[in-house]
């Protein structure tokens, strides 16, 4: 005799396990483009800080901080190109500091007629600007109370004690 044939099984078959694919990177994929280095570059000598060229590139500040480490091309051109603006800064408050002339040209209308004549400004020495410089780049001879300088006129602290009684027994007492 043979033997009945089982019946189909409405139960859904197990599906064998779908072969492991290989390691990679994970994670979104990056937003970063080479022409982001020279783009960078424009942005320093601008002045832009970090969170400031974030918002160019529509990224977060720690994004930023990441292309930094990855691309070394593009942390080189921030870096390059901020130290170019903060030079021009420095050169410019050292000339309000000390003062300046440049060569400039008026113009003026009489009667319709045109006239341009070449001039120069003269900028005096700035006191703010001098005292910005000074603190920062002297700070133990500038600062506003250089450490050990002595009042002359003012004299020594006096010596206090405090003794401490308790407030509960007073307020027993009366």
């Amino acid at each position: 005799m043979a033997k009945p044939k089982p019946k189909p099984s409405t139960a859904p078959k197990a599906k064998k396990a779908a072969p492991k694919a290989k390691p990679g990177p994970g994670g979104r994929p990056t937003k970063y483009k080479a022409e982001f280095a020279r783009q960078a570059t424009l942005l320093g000598k601008k002045g832009c800080t970090d969170p400031e060229v974030a918002e160019f590139f529509g990224v977060t500040r720690s994004t930023v901080s990441l292309w930094k480490l990855r691309h070394p091309e593009f942390s080189d051109a921030l870096q390059a190109s901020k130290a170019e603006a903060d030079a021009r800064v420095e050169r410019a408050l050292f000339e309000r500091a000390t003062g300046y002339v440049h060569r400039d040209m008026h113009i003026s209308n009489y009667q319709g007629e045109v006239t341009v004549t070449p001039i120069e400004r003269h900028y005096p020495p700035d006191p703010a600007s001098m005292i910005f410089w000074l603190k920062n780049r002297k700070p133990g001879t500038w600062r506003d109370k250089p450490e050990g300088e002595d009042d002359g006129d003012a004299t020594a602290p006096v010596k206090v004690e405090v003794h401490v009684v308790s407030g509960r027994k007073h307020a027993d007492a009366q």
